[in-house]
């Protein structure tokens, strides 16, 4: 039977390779095994602090391993990061007890002489041993930051020219906590007041700073109202641009990049259900998850259509476009911990392209007068302010309002991730 570290070892090697989020591997993972619940919260626990801890975990790692450690085979870097963790920072588990259990995987994965290398190598780990602070004395200020807090030195380096440094420790701490869940109250069932006032054990949530939002440590109280579709599970940085947009009831929305569908739904209750809003994706899959949830919500004016939103053509013109536009997530890196390793320089161009040509054409699809609503998951200027400039560039028959502009950095305000939206107006001839 699979053990908790070792399922937490395959889901890392598999995030190798796979772009889907870590959760998401997690859960397929458990439902092929029989773990309890304790090795359950093991397994994620280790797989969520290895990906946010995985540079200061190399860093420690290479002072006691007599190799080059870049050289190393993926699963044993891996496995030694899961053993250098429990040693550093699982109380709970003895040192003994997490040495060995590595040893028993490398032997596994690697063979014998591998096991051995990984005994002599954490067997020298300890908390007295590791003198990280005095390790960071000698490298300089932005790379004492990227070991600190984990990220990569290149971001770093990037957001302390755009933001400053005191700003960009801000985002590096806040993106290592552990998130908060955010929840929206379905206004076309409930009310904050109401929903609260019937929910039996009273569980603990923090108030938000935007209406009918609250976030909460706890998900598990909470998720049979998301089933039963009094709440959604959205942070309120998402919310904002819909807020934004303030769709009118009985107007035509299309949501061009509509998945996972917070968005579309949220339109459609600040519309009062009343209207038409078109929601498009690539796959077929996540649309028919969008239209499970807004039938929960009670939502009937959305209608999913599966297309390639650079060349989708509506039969009539909409009266507003919501353009949530793929990004680089650096505004939710907190919870998408593997992200940061993922990202490069080259990615930030090739994305910069992606969403000029939506941009593009949501211009040709707009309504004459009507609103175009720009947002994404990013902090990066190339990606939103200056994408916006360079469209209103291209458009002069766009008009874009700074008042109408929101730029959230992450931990900015309690629970809120990082994100950007844009109101545009297509001038009326």
């Amino acid at each position: 039977m699979i053990t908790a570290r070792e399922l937490a070892l395959n889901v890392m090697q598999s995030l190798e390779t796979a772009t889907e989020h870590f959760d998401k591997l997690l859960h397929r993972a458990f439902q092929h095994t029989a773990l309890n619940r304790v090795d359950r919260a093991l397994s994620t626990a280790l797989v969520n602090a290895v990906l946010r801890y995985r540079l200061q975990l190399d860093f420690i790692i290479a002072h006691f391993y007599h190799h080059n450690l870049d050289k190393a085979a993926p699963v044993l870097k891996n496995i030694l990061r899961i053993g250098v963790y429990q040693i550093l920072f699982l109380s709970k588990v003895p040192d003994w007890a997490a040495v060995n259990e590595c040893v028993k995987l490398a032997r596994k994965y690697k063979g014998e002489r591998m096991s051995k290398l990984v005994n002599g190598v954490l067997r020298k780990i300890t908390p007295e041993s590791v003198t990280l602070e005095e390790w960071l004395k000698e490298k300089k200020p932005e790379e004492q930051l990227a070991l600190r807090y984990s990220h990569p030195l290149w971001l770093i380096e990037r957001w302390i020219n755009i933001f400053g440094k005191e700003k960009t420790e801000s985002i590096l701490q806040y993106n290592n906590q552990f998130p908060l869940f955010g929840f929206r109250i379905n206004r076309l069932k409930t009310s904050a007041r109401t929903f609260f006032a019937n929910t039996d054990a009273a569980p603990e949530y923090e108030e938000c700073a935007l209406e009918n939002f609250f976030l909460s440590k706890d998900f598990n109280s909470f998720e049979p109202a998301v089933t039963e579709g009094l709440l959604t599970v959205q942070n309120p940085t998402q919310g904002l641009a819909c807020l934004l947009l303030n769709p009118v009831p009985g107007s035509v929305v299309l949501d061009l990049c509509s998945a996972p569908g917070g968005k579309a739904t949220f339109m459609a209750e600040l519309m009062e259900n009343n209207g038409h809003i078109i929601a498009i994706d690539r796959y077929d899959t996540k649309l028919h998850k969008i239209e499970a949830h807004a039938n929960a919500l009670g939502i009937t004016i959305i209608t999913t259509v599966a297309a390639d939103a650079r060349h989708y053509q509506p039969e009539v013109h909409p009266d507003a476009i919501l353009l949530d536009a793929p990004c680089s997530g650096t505004g939710v890196l907190g919870r998408r911990a593997e992200l940061r390793w993922k990202l490069s320089p080259e990615m930030l161009h090739e994305l910069r392209i992606l969403q000029a040509e939506l941009l593009d054409h949501a211009a040709e699809l707009l309504h004459e007068g009507g609103v175009l609503l720009y947002a994404t998951c990013s902090i990066e200027p190339e990606e939103n302010t200056l994408q916006i400039e360079a469209f209103l560039q291209r458009h002069p028959d766009f008009i874009a309002d700074t008042e109408e502009q929101r730029l959230t950095l992450p931990g900015e305000y309690p629970g809120f991730d990082g994100g950007f939206c844009q109101r545009l107006h297509k001038r009326a001839e």
